[in-house]
């Protein structure tokens, strides 16, 4: 598996160290030992993983700004812990409502030894952090203007939104709030995924 994700690693810009992508590998092993009991992901091949929850993560790396992250409705930490373990130096809170996903998070954190990432079982309408955030981080929101309603509150003062998209985004962005405006839609390529990936990046008004 390590041969395989170095191989797709390669056919992108990003750049992991040894340690980073033993790291993935180990991310995927324990996500494939806990799903058939936690029922994490639909995705069941650890072959697939590498490529929809690894890679389809890790290629929004280079378009985050700022340093404290909150990856709102993480799932399984798709895609803050990815994201944790190519920013060593980056802090991500990993919110989720469900407890069976934040005891997986806990584990994770332990075995891949990633002191960045602070497991958080919420709603995200009842996350009041002590400070905004630098980047409200969202995968598996329905729209954009859901993730909008219910993160309005978690952004910094210069603090962005990325939204993770797939390809019709258009409506979505002529539909935005007007305490938002686009500062970026940026086409995303994940090496293997016949599937149109985009990040829409918004700042606020």
């Amino acid at each position: 598996m390590l041969e395989k994700l170095r191989a797709l690693v390669a056919e992108t810009k990003l750049i992991l160290s040894e340690q980073q992508l033993q790291q993935c590998v180990s991310y995927v092993q324990l996500l494939d030992k806990w799903n058939s009991a936690y029922n994490l992901t639909s995705v069941r091949d650890p072959n697939e993983m590498l490529i929809k929850h690894v890679l389809d993560s890790l290629v929004v790396a280079p378009f985050l700004t700022g340093e404290r992250f909150i990856d709102v409705g993480t799932g399984p930490g798709l895609p803050g812990v990815l994201l944790a373990i190519y920013y060593p130096d980056k802090h991500f809170t990993l919110l989720d409502s469900l407890g069976k996903r934040i005891r997986f998070l806990n584990q994770v954190k332990l075995q891949l030894k990633l002191d960045n990432i602070q497991p958080l079982q919420s709603r995200v309408e009842e996350h009041l952090p002590a400070q905004g955030y630098d980047g409200v981080i969202s995968r598996a929101f329905a729209s954009i203007n859901d993730m909008l309603s219910w993160c309005k509150h978690l952004p910094a003062e210069k603090g962005r939104f990325f939204a993770m998209k797939g390809a019709a985004v258009q409506e979505e962005i002529a539909a935005l709030p007007d305490f938002v405006k686009v500062a970026a839609v940026q086409p995303l390529i994940v090496p293997q995924l016949q599937a149109q990936r985009h990040l829409v990046i918004l700042d606020p008004c």
